[in-house]
C-alpha cells in the first residue's frame, strides 16, 4: 500500500502539529477497550526525524509524550519515510498470513523495538504512508482502579487438546475474556457445539479444575500464558453425547514421585522453569526465613501504589511457612507463581523464565509491599557544592531511607558512587545511588566484530566479505575506516554503507557520526565502493527479482525479490538513457559472468573461492586488490557490447514500472536521491551468471559459542568486578544531559562501591541479546566460596575492618535459553554442608563441586568479621523492634535441624 496523495500536501511541520494535537486528546480520553497499534521503533524514529528536522531538541521534547523519543539524529536533510514497515516485529514465517495469525517476536520491548499508538494516530499515519502489517492491541483494566490501564501486547496463547481424539490447536485470547468466550472459541476451532464439550484447566497436562463458571474471566481463573486447556467431549459407552464430563482421578493432579532422602527442609515440586531454584536461595537466606516466620503482616503496606497491595508478600510468606513447617512435605509453587504472574505477566505460562529477572522483580515487589514508609516525602536533591563524599553519601542514603525502609533494604541493598564526566566541557557529576544486586559482565571486550559484504561498481572485482574489529562504542566512521583498510580503498573511491532489509536498501548510513550501537547483530550491511568525485549524486539501486512462474520474459510470469541489491552513483546533471543504465549494470555484473560467456573477465580461482570461505578466512582474504583484476577500458567496453542485455524495469515516482529495454530518450531523474530499478532474472539469465555472490548475505555478527575455559585458565570473579567498575562511555540509550552544555552527551561513567549490604547478590551476565534471540556464555568463572574480600573495592575507607563475604547459595543454569534447566546449590549452615536442589530431588554434594560453568546468581553473606560501619542500615537487622523475640532461638538453623 503506497502513500496517499493527501500526505504529499502536508509539510513535515503540519504532520507534526496534527499528530501532536491528536495525541493530547487521545491520552486524556483513553479507556478500557480502546485499540492501540504497534509500530516499529525504527520507522517511528525515522518519522520523528523527518517532522522535527527544523526544530531544536528542546521544542521537540516539549511537544508530546511521543516526541520525547526524538534524538539528535534529526537533521535538515531528513527524508520523508517510506511505507510503514513492521516486519521486524513479527516472525517471518507468519508475515504473509492474515493478521489473526501474525505472531510477534517474544522478546519485544516497548520503546526499544516498538511504540504503541492510539487508534486515531495510527489511522492518520497509515492513511498517509500505508504499509504494515497492522498490529492492533486492546487496552485492558489491571483491576486496581478504572484508570489503571495496560495494553495487552501479548494476549494469552493457549494450547487446546481435544479428547478423546487427541487433536491439538493453539489460540490467542485476552486474559480479560470470559471462560464462556474460551468455551466458544474451542468449539469453533474443533467444529463442535457448546453442549458437546466441557473444558478443563489442564495445567501440567493433568486435570486441575473444571472451568464451568462461564462468567469468570481467564485472569480470575488463573489461566497463564502457554497453558494447556483440555477440551473434553461428552460421550457414553456407545460414543454418543451423554451430557456430562468425567471427574479427575486426582483433583490437584500432583502424582509424581519425589526424592526426600532424610532431609526435613522444604522442597518445591512440579518444577516451574526458573522458580524453584531462585526461591530456594531466598527461603534459605536466614534473615528472610526468620522474618517471614514471624508476624510480618503488621508491616504490610496495604496502600502503596507501587506495591501489590500486600498480595505478593502474603503469597511469598505463605510459601516460606509451608516450606519450613514441621514434618515438611513437597510443596507446589503454583499458587505463588499464579499470584506473581497476576502482577508480572512476563512470568506467566510454562515457558522458561530467567531466574535473575524473577529475583529482581520479587525483591523489588516484596520491598514495596513491606515498605514501612506509608507516605513518601518529596525530597529535592542538593548540589554537592564541593562537600566531602562521606557527607553527600550519607545525605543521599538518609533521603533514600526516608522513602524506602523494609526488610529488603535492611538485608540486600547497598550504595554506589556514580561519577559522570562530560566529554565536551569536563563537567563532573557525582551521585550516590542504591543497588539491590550486582550484574557483572563475563567479558570486558572494548571492540566489536562486524561482518560486511563489499561490492564494487566498476566491474573490477567480485563481492567480498570483510570481517573487521571496531570500537564497541564507535561510530560509522570507524567501521568505514576499518573496511577501507581491509579492502585497500583507493584515493578515487569511497565506501557507502547501507542496511539491507527485505532484499532492498532500508537506509543509507551516510552520516559518519551514526553510533554503531544502533546496528544490531542480526542486521545485514553492505559497503558499496563508489567514485568520490561525482557531483550532485544520485544513486541507482538495482533490486533483484527472480522468475518463479512459468513462461518467458514476454509472457505473464511471477517475480519475487531476492539477493543483495547493487548500487551505482551517477551525476544528476548528466543525461542518462536506458542504454547507459544497461551498460552500468553489465559492468557491475561482468565479474559474475560465466567463463563460456566472457572468459577474459573471469576472476582467478582463489578470488572466486574466497566468497565461500568462513568469515575469518574471508576476513584474511578480504577485498582483493582491484589492480590484480583490472581490465583495460577499451577491452571491457568491447566485451560488454557483445553481452546479453538484462530485463530492466525502472520504478518512477508514481511507482509505475517502466521497461528500459527500448528506452533511448534521457530518463527523468527523481526528486529523491535514489532511483530504483528491478533486474528481472529469468531462469536462463541465472544460468548465464554466477549469482550466488549476491544471494547469501551474512549477519553483522553471527554468534559462535566461545570455547570453554579450562580450570587452568578461569575468569576470576574479581576480574568481572573490575570490568563492571571500569570507566567507560554511556550507551547511546542512556545519554546524559550536561547541565553546563545544556545538551545530551555521551558522558563517561565510573562506578564505585560505597556501602555493602549484609547479603550481597551477584548476577553473572551469561546472556547476550540481539533483536530476536538470546545467546548464552558458557564461561567458567572462578568465584570464592570462602573469604570474598571486597575491602579494596569499597570507596568509603572509614571502616577499619575488612569486607569479607561467604557464599551460602547459588542458582545454576544448564543448557541453552531454549532448553535450559535450573538447579540450586544451598549450604545448610547448621550442618556446614552443601546440597543440590534439582526440582524435587535433593542430594548432598562436595564443596569442590559447587563451582561450575553453570553458576548464574551467587548469594553471599557478610561474615562476623565484616565491618558494620560500611553496611547500609542506620541500625542493624537484629536491633529493629519488630525482630526476633527474646525467647526465639539464637541460631535460626537450630529450629530447622534434621
Amino acid at each position: 500500500m503506497e502513500a496517499s496523495g493527501s500526505a504529499m500536501e502536508l509539510s513535515p511541520e503540519e504532520e507534526r502539529i496534527l499528530i501532536r494535537d491528536i495525541t493530547i486528546a487521545a491520552e486524556s480520553l483513553a479507556k478500557e477497550g480502546d485499540t492501540f497499534f504497534l509500530i516499529s521503533q525504527r520507522w517511528w524514529q525515522h518519522w520523528l526525524d523527518y517532522v522535527n528536522q527544523d526544530m531544536t531538541s528542546s521544542s521537540v521534547n516539549g511537544s508530546s509524550s511521543y516526541g520525547a523519543h526524538h534524538h539528535d539524529s534529526a537533521s535538515s536533510s531528513a527524508k520523508r519515510p517510506s511505507a510503514i514497515d513492521n516486519s521486524d516485529l513479527i516472525y517471518d514465517a507468519t508475515s504473509k498470513v492474515s493478521n489473526v495469525e501474525i505472531e510477534l517476536h517474544d522478546t519485544l520491548v516497548e520503546g526499544r523495538d516498538y511504540i504503541l499508538l492510539p487508534q486515531q494516530i495510527w489511522e492518520k499515519l497509515h492513511g498517509w504512508y500505508g504499509g504494515g502489517p497492522t498490529l492492533p492491541r486492546k487496552a485492558i483494566n489491571t483491576g486496581l482502579s478504572q484508570t489503571d490501564l495496560a495494553i495487552e501486547v501479548y494476549p494469552l496463547r493457549l494450547r487446546l487438546t481435544l479428547m478423546p481424539k487427541e487433536e491439538r490447536a493453539i489460540i490467542r485470547i485476552s486474559k480479560k475474556e470470559t471462560v464462556g468466550e474460551l468455551h466458544k472459541k474451542a468449539c469453533e476451532v474443533f467444529d463442535l457445539t457448546l453442549d458437546q464439550v466441557c473444558i478443563w484447566d489442564y495445567y501440567g497436562e493433568q486435570k486441575h479444575a473444571l472451568m464451568d463458571n462461564m462468567d469468570k474471566t481467564l485472569d480470575d481463573a488463573n489461566i497463564q500464558m502457554d497453558q494447556d486447556i483440555l477440551v473434553e467431549v461428552f460421550t457414553d459407552r456407545n460414543g454418543t453425547a451423554d451430557g456430562g464430563c468425567t471427574t479427575p482421578l486426582q483433583e490437584n493432579g500432583y502424582t509424581e514421585k519425589y526424592s526426600t532422602s532424610k532431609l526435613q527442609f522444604g522442597v518445591l515440586t512440579k518444577p516451574i522453569f526458573g522458580f524453584p531454584n531462585a526461591i530456594q536461595c531466598l527461603v534459605h537466606t536466614p534473615e528472610f526465613a526468620r522474618y517471614f516466620r514471624e508476624d510480618y503482616r503488621q508491616e504490610i503496606n496495604w496502600q502503596n501504589p507501587l506495591g501489590m497491595v500486600g498480595e505478593l508478600a502474603l503469597a511469598f510468606g505463605e510459601l516460606l511457612r509451608k516450606l519450613w513447617a514441621p514434618g515438611r512435605t513437597p510443596v507446589s509453587p503454583r499458587p505463588f507463581k499464579t499470584k506473581l504472574a497476576r502482577f508480572a505477566p512476563q512470568f506467566s505460562g510454562n515457558n522458561q523464565h530467567d531466574s535473575q529477572e524473577l529475583l529482581a522483580f520479587l525483591l523489588d515487589g516484596l520491598h514495596e509491599d513491606l515498605n514501612r514508609v506509608k507516605h513518601k516525602p518529596y525530597i529535592k536533591s542538593k548540589d554537592t557544592d564541593g562537600r566531602p563524599d562521606e557527607e553527600v553519601a550519607d545525605e543521599y542514603w538518609a533521603n533514600h531511607i526516608a522513602r524506602n525502609d523494609s526488610i529488603i533494604v535492611d538485608v540486600c541493598q547497598g550504595q554506589y558512587k556514580s561519577t559522570l564526566v562530560c566529554p565536551v566541557c569536563g563537567k563532573v557529576s557525582v551521585t550516590f545511588d542504591p543497588f539491590m544486586y550486582l550484574s557483572l559482565p563475563l567479558q570486558s571486550a572494548s571492540t566489536r566484530t562486524m561482518t560486511v559484504i563489499v561490492f564494487t561498481t566498476d566491474g573490477n572485482a567480485l563481492p567480498t566479505t570483510c570481517t573487521v574489529n571496531v570500537p564497541k562504542h564507535g561510530r560509522c566512521r570507524d567501521l568505514i575506516q576499518a573496511l577501507s583498510n581491509a579492502c585497500s580503498l583507493k584515493n578515487r573511491e569511497k565506501l557507502l554503507l547501507a542496511e539491507i532489509r527485505g532484499h532492498m536498501i532500508n537506509q543509507l548510513l551516510e552520516d559518519p557520526q551514526i553510533l554503531l550501537s544502533t546496528v544490531k547483530d542480526d542486521d545485514r550491511l553492505v559497503a558499496y565502493k563508489i567514485p568520490n568525485v561525482v557531483k550532485n549524486t544520485i544513486y541507482l539501486q538495482f533490486v533483484h527479482r527472480r522468475e518463479v512462474g512459468p513462461g518467458n520474459i514476454t509472457s505473464s510470469v511471477a517475480w519475487e525479490f531476492y539477493g543483495i541489491p547493487l548500487l551505482a552513483s551517477i551525476s544528476r546533471d548528466e543525461s542518462v538513457t536506458g542504454a547507459a543504465i544497461h551498460e552500468i549494470l553489465q559492468r557491475m555484473l561482468a565479474p559474475m559472468l560465466g567463463s563460456e560467456e566472457l572468459q577474459p573477465l573471469s576472476m582467478s580461482d582463489s578470488s572466486i573461492n574466497a566468497a565461500s570461505h568462513s568469515h575469518q578466512d574471508r576476513a584474511n582474504k578480504a577485498c582483493l586488490d582491484s589492480d590484480e583484476s583490472q581490465l583495460k577500458d577499451q577491452e571491457l567496453n568491447c566485451q560488454l557490447e557483445s553481452t546479453h542485455k538484462m530485463h530492466l524495469q525502472l520504478v518512477d515516482e508514481t511507482n509505475a514500472q517502466v521497461d528500459l529495454s527500448s528506452v533511448e530518450n534521457p530518463i527523468m531523474m527523481p526528486g529523491s536521491s535514489t532511483l530504483v530499478l528491478f533486474i528481472n532474472w529469468s531462469k536462463e539469465d541465472r544460468k548465464r551468471y554466477d549469482t550466488h555472490h549476491f544471494e547469501n548475505h551474512p549477519e553483522v555478527f553471527k554468534y559462535v559459542p566461545a570455547p570453554k575455559r579450562t580450570r587452568g585458565e578461569p575468569l576470576s570473579l574479581y576480574a568481572c568486578l573490575d570490568a563492571f567498575l571500569r570507566e567507560e562511555p554511556l550507551v547511546p540509550e542512556d545519554m546524559w544531559y550536561c547541565p553546563r552544555c545544556k545538551e545530551q552527551r555521551q558522558a563517561s561513567k565510573k562506578l564505585d562501591l560505597w556501602r555493602l549490604p549484609e547479603v550481597l547478590v551477584i548476577h553473572l551476565k551469561r546472556f547476550s541479546f540481539s533483536r530476536s534471540t538470546k545467546h548464552k556464555l558458557e564461561t567458567f568463572v572462578n568465584f570464592p566460596i570462602h573469604d570474598l574480600d571486597l575491602t579494596n573495592y569499597v570507596a568509603h575507607k572509614k571502616g577499619s575492618q575488612r569486607q569479607i563475604y561467604e557464599l551460602y547459595a547459588l542458582s545454576n543454569h544448564y543448557g541453552s535459553m531454549a532448553s535450559g534447566h535450573y538447579t540450586a546449590h544451598i549450604k545448610l549452615l547448621d550442618e556446614i554442608r552443601w546440597y543440590n536442589f534439582d526440582d524435587s530431588h535433593i542430594s548432598p554434594i562436595n564443596e569442590e563441586d559447587v563451582k561450575s560453568a553453570a553458576a548464574y546468581v551467587l548469594f553471599y553473606r557478610r561474615t562476623k568479621g565484616g565491618d558494620a560501619s560500611t553496611s547500609i542500615g542506620a541500625e542493624s537487622y537484629a536491633n529493629k523492634n519488630h525482630r526476633v523475640a527474646a525467647n526465639e532461638p539464637q541460631d535460626l538453623w537450630e529450629d530447622y535441624a534434621v
